[in-house]
């Protein structure tokens, strides 16, 4: 079996890093169930299968090669996998309304949206682990004033705990990709309210960040009619400092005017 570019496939090659990456799931809301995004040749699968006692394991793969080499090798999934794209599946179809984990070493062409889909389905999946391209792990996790801070960090940074865990060289897959990776955690925020409506604040925070070394001043002013309002000295912030605190207090700025 030979990786495909496009599908972003990079196969691990070491079962010590699969095991690690197994155990990071801390199971959030006590549910077993647990979705692997792109099982590949199953390396990380394996070790999922040998925990049974802590994982109900359902795979999703846009392979058909892979989702054959699967069935073959692993036919304990028998109808818990499904050959289909990650970002296609409609996830109530298969879970219903009951909570579940996601984990996987996700194919770096779709990372970014396989995060948003994390964020629309949040009130299902409780927690996510699993392997990104570093450059992505390193936005999901950056603080406020980090160059790399941006609208993927504040959106998930809401709802979400993020955690960097451990970061994989290009040797450790075959073929090697041309980028280091991290394994990085999100384990959602229980009981908690955004305070404010959650279409404008990501209307707020995307239009902040499409042009991100402008001030706030000039950003914002879409979303005010009273542009006397823009002289407060917190408009001269750049959009890179203020944490998802900071752009809720903005949605209600607006709200008040």
């Amino acid at each position: 079996m030979h990786a495909k570019k496009s599908f972003g496939q990079h196969f691990l090659k070491h079962d010590s890093i699969a095991e690690r990456i197994a155990d990071s799931l801390l199971q959030a809301a006590d549910t077993k169930r647990v979705l692997e995004i792109g099982p590949g040749m199953g390396m990380l699968t394996k070790q999922l299968l040998a925990k049974s006692d802590q994982y109900d394991l359902w795979a999703v793969e846009a392979d058909p090669d892979m989702t054959a080499y699967i069935q073959g090798h692993y036919p304990v999934l028998k109808d818990r996998l499904i050959s289909l794209d990650f970002l296609d599946l409609d996830l109530k179809t298969v879970f219903g309304d009951e909570q579940f984990c996601l984990i996987g070493n996700f194919p770096y062409n779709i990372s970014t949206q396989i995060l948003f889909k994390l964020l629309d389905y949040r009130a299902q999946i409780p927690e996510m682990s699993g392997m990104f391209q570093k450059e992505v792990a390193d936005r999901v996790v950056a603080p406020p004033g980090s160059k790399v801070y941006g609208i993927t960090s504040v959106l998930l940074q809401a709802f979400y705990k993020t955690e960097y865990l451990f970061t994989v060289e290009p040797g450790s897959f075959n073929p090697p990709p041309k980028v280091r990776s991290a394994v990085i955690r999100l384990t959602r925020k229980e009981g908690f309210e955004l305070g404010c409506d959650e279409q404008m604040f990501r209307k707020v925070v995307k239009a902040a960040f499409n042009q991100r070394r402008k001030m706030l001043r000039n950003t914002m002013k879409p979303f005010f009619q009273n542009y006397d309002l823009l002289n407060d000295p917190f408009f001269e912030k750049r959009p890179e400092v203020l944490g998802w605190e900071d752009y809720v207090g903005l949605v209600h700025k607006m709200a008040q005017h």
